[in-house]
């Protein structure tokens, strides 16, 4: 190890950013589709009496699936909205990063921020955390989501016939002067009433604060707003139900509106 090397990792030991690893948290449940879900799958082909925008399907089985991408990104997105900081962040659209950290911020909103870029993660080409004055290091994310299959029940109700696993949704923009249907397209929709098994690991780090209840959050505002593409059109509500008693009691008693 040449000098410059042993001089940074004497300057981390200072800081105190060695970080130890004590708990991983897996928290698992069930989804449950109260409405019509579609998560595009980006087909490039065209199918002849297909649908405009398939849903994404398992490459083997096409079967119905919800991808972690998906849970994480509106969970972190209303997660962020909630927390007030995305106009602190800039115009740019772009997922909140170690950068806003060096804004004029509160401090409960730093603690917000801290928060959010523990838990998801910041991005490899994001600001250097050791260049922020004052601020612990982030470290890796914390929250990590698999993608979420089938449960057993919904995948023998589709084998004996009682369901299926999609609906084709047909939909138009009206003429508001003529009263006309233009622009009919047809949307692919995972049917209402399908299961889905959930699991996320939530990993504690020596000296972290309990990031449990706000991962739970995150979770009860995607419950109350909708996942995947259409929400406002009712697509995408969804249940969460979980596992573990003790969890799913804190999740109950979340208000994400009431602070304190």
């Amino acid at each position: 190890m040449d000098l410059n090397n042993i001089k940074k990792l004497r300057d981390i030991k200072k800081r105190g950013m060695i970080m130890k690893l004590i708990n991983i948290i897996n928290i698992e449940g069930t989804i449950i589709l109260k409405t019509g879900l579609h998560i595009g799958a980006g087909d490039t082909e065209l199918h002849i009496g297909g649908t405009d925008h398939p849903v994404v399907k398992h490459p083997f089985t096409r079967e119905p699936y919800i991808p972690g991408s998906s849970l994480k990104g509106k969970i972190r997105s209303l997660l962020e909205l909630k927390s007030g900081l995305i106009p602190i962040q800039g115009k740019d659209g772009y997922p909140i990063g170690l950068s806003i950290l060096n804004k004029d911020l509160s401090e409960n909103q730093k603690k917000e921020a801290i928060k959010i870029l523990k838990l998801f993660g910041v991005s490899a080409s994001d600001t250097n955390q050791q260049d922020i004055p004052g601020i612990e290091p982030i470290g890796p994310a914390r929250a990590s989501f698999k993608d979420a299959y089938l449960d057993e029940e919904s995948k023998r109700k589709v084998k004996d016939k009682q369901c299926s696993y999609f609906e084709i949704k047909s939909e138009n923009c009206v003429d508001r002067i003529y009263s006309v249907a233009k622009n009919p397209r047809f949307i692919e929709r995972v049917v209402a009433g399908l299961k889905f098994n959930f699991s996320i690991f939530l990993k504690e780090m020596e000296g972290d604060e309990d990031l449990l209840d706000y991962l739970l959050k995150g979770i009860k505002l995607l419950e109350l707003d909708a996942l995947g593409a259409s929400g406002s059109r009712g697509y995408g509500r969804v249940e969460f139900r979980f596992f573990d008693p003790e969890i799913s009691n804190r999740f109950n008693n979340i208000n994400p509106f009431t602070e304190g």
